[in-house]
């Protein structure tokens, strides 16, 4: 792989792990346009950077969790998080490999379709009935945190958004979109960590054969994501998530209109 592509990628990455629009379908969009076709592992092994990238911005609220579990007893929003992760935990890794091999996961009709459907969710969401309202997510139910959970495996489709999936379900259940989006990503924490321990240790050759590359994408992944998450905590903290439902729609037409003249 190039230079200029591993930059690129980790660029794609970064920004869209986080804000709402899908870094599978992105990533996919990139590869197919750059080289012809998507490079699963490349994709998977750049993970490690938008995990270091949250593991580091929410340092200190991760501190917190710990003191609530180890000082206090407090378990309820680690267990809410636990609950969240263990569907897309365990569905994600029983499918990995159907899900690399199957021409339908990296077929980009596959995302045009997904970033369509789910950028009309993210457009009428404020306007679509939800639970009764609860603070944060230490304050969800076990219910709430598990259907949470079961939207984030609906991210598996590559155009959905992990982010998206999370932040939509955990509005329906009842957070307001900053806090919503800080659960979606505290709750991401367990899953990505699975994720990239399994890959790390299953696909140790790729990762020798490639690591100028993937260590230089990993690296911009880092840093575009660390902008990313802050940059959405702080919007959603004054705006809903129509601005990415518009901005989805109008990809998935775009990228409809260019499969349709090729």
């Amino acid at each position: 792989m190039e230079w200029l592509q591993a930059v690129i990628l980790g660029l794609i990455q970064g920004l869209t792990e986080f804000i709402p629009i899908s870094s599978s379908g992105h990533l996919i969009i990139a590869q197919t346009f750059m080289s012809g076709a998507a490079d699963h592992l490349f994709l998977e092994f750049i993970n490690f950077g938008t995990l270091l990238a949250l593991l580091v911005f929410f340092r200190h609220r991760i501190w917190t969790i710990l003191v609530d579990i180890f000082e206090h007893r407090n378990y309820r929003l680690a267990r809410n998080i636990i609950i969240t992760s263990i569907p897309a935990g365990i569905i994600g890794l029983a499918s990995a490999k159907f899900i690399e091999s199957h021409a339908f996961f990296g077929s980009l009709i596959t995302v045009a379709v997904a970033l369509f459907v789910v950028g009309v969710v993210m457009i009428i969401v404020e306007k679509l009935p939800r639970a009764d309202e609860v603070k944060d997510g230490e304050h969800l139910s076990w219910v709430r945190a598990l259907i949470i959970g079961l939207a984030q495996t609906v991210a598996l489709i590559p155009g959905v958004s992990r982010s998206g999936a999370t932040i939509l379900s955990a509005r329906f259940v009842g957070l307001k979109p900053a806090q919503a989006a800080e659960y979606s990503f505290l709750a991401s924490i367990p899953v990505m960590l699975g994720v990239t321990a399994k890959t790390f240790i299953s696909d140790h050759a790729y990762l020798s054969a490639n690591l100028p590359t993937l260590a230089l994408s990993n690296l911009i992944a880092f840093i575009s994501g660390m902008i990313a998450i802050g940059f959405l905590m702080k919007y959603l903290q004054r705006h809903s998530l129509a601005i990415f439902g518009w901005y989805r729609v109008a990809l998935a037409l775009i990228l409809v209109i260019v499969l349709l003249v090729q």
